[in-house]
């Protein structure tokens, strides 16, 4: 097969390059407008005509927080109510081209594929602000310490496992699902937002380990991050997220 040369080879290779993750951070959510070929799509006219789905929440309560600075929660704060902004316009976006009989298009596609993206971001940060923000630790006489125990053998055991999950190389969230047809509790690795979620799973404790969760403060150091974690996990609230099951 030949191979084309000159300015049609270098578009060839350009359209090429041009590929899903390139297409989404070229175009990005606030041009959304120009992929559609509607110029009003925007939050303001979304306001507007009460399109919008989801508010963002005040986790201010949280300020003052041991172990995290007040730069630190406002930037991730900010970082969440983002990803609040650009579900709703998503949203709006793919029920447009719903409208219009334009599902078979690529934006639709490509817009579809970048929900699960930003709805995750919205709600994964939803589940670690309001799993954080309590004193003490875990009821020792309470059901999750005896779950816990029933799926690794002791408390200590899953500690160890989910700090170990979450001292990863990489960027993403440490996890603690339950299993809702066996019960079990497995701690799950989540790369990025949207990939490696278990089906049919409950989250019990989410983990933020991206940079910005932690990097203003801690720099590299991790391990320090997961240590202040711990000291300010909100054990009711997490214990309020078990489910009733009969396994």
């Amino acid at each position: 097969m030949s191979m084309k040369t000159g300015k049609e080879g270098e578009e060839n290779r350009d359209l090429f390059l041009l590929n899903r993750r390139r297409f989404l951070s070229l175009s990005g959510i606030l041009g959304l407008g120009f992929i559609s070929g509607q110029t009003d799509i925007s939050m303001a006219s979304a306001e507007k005509e009460g399109k919008m789905t989801y508010q963002s929440k005040d986790y201010n309560r949280l300020l003052g927080m041991e172990g995290f600075s007040e730069t630190l929660l406002k930037n991730h704060f900010t970082l969440y109510q983002g990803y609040v902004t650009n579900t709703n316009k998503l949203m709006d976006a793919l029920s447009q081209l719903l409208r219009e009989g334009k599902t078979g298009t690529p934006e639709y596609a490509e817009l579809k594929r970048r929900l699960g993206w930003e709805f995750n971001g919205m709600r994964l940060h939803e589940y670690y602000f309001e799993n954080v923000g309590g004193k003490g630790g875990i009821d020792k006489g309470g059901k999750l310490i005896q779950k816990l125990a029933g799926s690794f053998g002791s408390y200590e055991a899953w500690e160890k496992d989910f700090r170990a999950t979450g001292s990863m190389r990489g960027i993403g969230w440490a996890v603690l699902y339950q299993d809702i047809l066996s019960g079990k509790f497995i701690n799950f690795w989540i790369n990025e937002h949207e990939v490696g979620h278990p089906a049919g799973g409950m989250p019990i404790l989410i983990m933020d380990v991206f940079e910005h969760a932690f990097m203003i403060d801690y720099g590299l150091k991790r391990t320090d991050y997961i240590d202040a974690f711990f000291r300010n996990i909100n054990w009711a609230q997490v214990e309020k997220r078990l489910l009733l099951h009969k396994g």
